[in-house]
């Protein structure tokens, strides 16, 4: 009976009934029948099947189960939370004190008028109100990526410098042995907070940068450069994909003492003050006044590569850009002598200080409205 049957199967059938277990001797009349595919014929109609079979398996939980991740757990996760918090915070921070960028630029490249007063005078007087805020809107195309970096940025590598250094000093970090002399290889001197602040200050910096450029260029010369478009296109025009990275060695220098000295000092002043208060947060007028301390202080100790920074990116416009950092700053002392080093420093607290004061504040409240209320823990 066996041999009947088998003279009976197709290959096909075969091959299928090989990669099954074999039937009880009940089922043996049943299973020996060739079965006819109701998939249809040839090759497509195995291939069908084989599908169908698949499909099957998946209802029942096989190996082959797999899903991409809901996209809700995406914008849901916590960093995402903080890009978002930090770009909202840029935004609303940047439309209220645009005004005082704009004195801030023209006095540190020295355009116009040398006191705070006689700049708003002199923009009103040429270019009306609307002067106040002009290239405004790349300041927040501009402000928007940058911040949501910036400080996304902090909160992450804040988080895993964090957790790296417990773990160093939870699992006894190495030692190393020189001779009679024992070196503890121990984190502790480390600040997580001063690594994460430099990290954000590089990584805002190289991904903006180049509208940091045109941002400038539209404040300061705004007959050259009209509007956006011209402004891109003049640009590449003069020097190429190179010319919208002028400046970018002195950017990053500057950057590290200030972005670091801000985020170190924020949160430190932040955690001293709490403690000795014995609070587990502040109020938004604490945030402010810590963050406008924290701005003002991080201002203060670079301003003079800030200086250096802004008169090579818009030197070319005057017909002499300093080749590097180091000239620009010997080119400001010796027409200006060291005081030039901080011209315009006055106008860059008087928008540094409330700049960084706001966006703390609105970070902080924004980071309160989708984290927390989210039950995401701070």
């Amino acid at each position: 009976m066996s041999s009947s049957n088998s003279k009976t199967k197709t290959p096909s059938s075969l091959s299928l009934c090989n990669s099954k277990p074999q039937p009880q001797e009940g089922n043996m009349a049943l299973e020996s029948q060739p079965q006819k595919n109701k998939y249809g014929h040839g090759v497509f109609g195995d291939v069908y099947s084989i599908i169908k079979e698949m499909e099957i398996d998946h209802h029942n939980n096989s190996t082959f189960d797999f899903q991409f991740p809901p996209i809700t757990n995406f914008l849901g996760s916590r960093e995402v939370r903080e890009f978002i918090s930090g770009a909202l915070s840029g935004a609303m921070t940047k439309a209220i004190l645009a005004p005082l960028e704009t004195i801030r630029t023209r006095m540190v490249v020295g355009v116009g008028s040398k006191n705070i007063a006689g700049s708003f005078i002199e923009v009103i007087e040429q270019q009306g109100w609307q002067g106040l805020w002009a290239g405004n809107m790349i300041n927040m195309l501009r402000i928007v990526p940058t911040q949501a970096i910036e400080l996304g940025t902090f909160e992450c590598v804040k988080r895993a410098m964090t957790s790296l250094h417990e773990k160093w000093e939870s699992n006894e970090y190495p030692k190393l042995q020189i001779g009679p002399i024992n070196f503890n290889l121990s984190l502790s001197w480390i600040s997580p907070v001063a690594i994460a602040g430099a990290a954000a200050g590089i990584a805002s910096t190289l991904v903006c940068h180049p509208l940091e450029v045109l941002k400038d260029r539209l404040t300061v010369s705004p007959e050259t450069y009209p509007s956006l478009g011209i402004a891109i296109r003049n640009i590449y025009k003069d020097g190429g994909v190179g010319a919208f990275y002028a400046g970018i060695s002195p950017t990053l220098v500057g950057m590290l003492p200030y972005s670091t000295c801000f985020y170190f000092m924020y949160d430190t002043i932040k955690e001293s003050y709490c403690r000795t208060k014995s609070k587990k947060s502040l109020s938004r007028p604490e945030m402010l006044l810590i963050g406008a301390l924290a701005g003002f202080t991080a201002s203060t100790i670079s301003f003079p590569l800030e200086v250096a920074r802004k008169r090579l990116m818009v030197g070319a416009l005057q017909g002499k850009c300093p080749p590097n950092m180091a000239a620009a700053l010997s080119e400001v002392i010796r027409e200006e002598g060291l005081k030039g080093l901080y011209r315009g420093w006055g106008a860059s607290c008087l928008k540094v200080m409330p700049s960084s004061g706001i966006t703390w504040m609105f970070y902080e409240a924004w980071k309160d409205i989708l984290l927390v209320q989210n039950g995401n823990p701070l």
